[in-house]
């Protein structure tokens, strides 16, 4: 038996929780859970249907890229994952999707500028938008230069405050420090907070962000040190 079962079925549940929320077209988008004490991550496969994966198809890799356990292929973007797991310290899970509204804002390289409270419960600021990829990155190693560029972006954002990003012209990726099925949440978050931006924005195109002192509370009274939202020990 896999010294890792627990590890596979949390990545195998976040996966597959993805088609119900209405972030995933087709295969468009994986999962992955890292455990912090082994240094390896499990991710989805690639090209796999979801209604058809199995807790033994999670293909499990080291932060070295070498396959840990795992007979199929890991998805394409699993370099990207790496990346990632390598630079933020302490998230947990990331969610990649091609979800409608996130993309939209990628493709135009816009941030997801915060307007209201929904997007304040779960981000501190604007969803960044990187910049775009050089020819160069894009012939070669160009999955481990999308985590790369992210990274990039982040140089003056705290990952855990904004836990995610738009990569430009390819799609949102999302993160977690706590669990898989807490990053498909951000990720579904992120979609709603597109949105409900691209709506406001076209009733009024002249809108303002939220004012400093309603993002301030909204998002500290959930996250910060002194956060009251939700209930004790649940």
């Amino acid at each position: 038996m896999s010294s890792y079962k627990s590890l596979k079925e949390e990545c195998l549940e976040a996966n597959k929780a993805l088609p119900g929320t209405g972030l995933v077209d087709i295969t468009f988008g994986n999962v992955s859970v890292f455990d912090p004490d082994s240094g390896v991550f499990a991710i989805k496969p690639s090209g796999v249907d979801y209604d058809k994966l199995q807790v033994d198809d999670m293909v499990l890799l080291d932060l070295d890229g070498n396959i840990v356990e795992g007979k199929l292929r890991p998805s394409s973007d699993t370099p990207t994952h790496r990346y990632l797991f390598h630079a933020f310290e302490g998230i947990r899970s990331i969610v990649h999707t091609h979800s409608r509204f996130a993309v939209s804002f990628a493709q135009a390289a816009r941030e997801i500028p915060c307007l209201g409270t929904t997007h304040a419960d779960y981000f501190y600021g604007s969803v960044p938008v990187t910049r775009a990829l050089h020819d160069d990155e894009i012939a070669s190693g160009y999955e481990w230069n999308t985590g790369k560029v992210i990274v990039e972006r982040f140089s003056n954002i705290s990952p855990l405050d904004i836990p995610a990003a738009l990569v430009r012209h390819h799609g949102p990726f999302a993160w977690s420090q706590d669990s898989g099925a807490h990053a498909v949440e951000t990720a579904l978050a992120l979609e709603v907070v597109a949105q409900m931006a691209l709506q406001t924005m076209a009733i009024n195109p002249s809108v303002e962000k939220i004012p400093g002192s309603v993002h301030n509370k909204h998002f500290l009274r959930k996250h910060g040190a002194d956060a009251y939202y939700g209930q004790k020990n649940r």
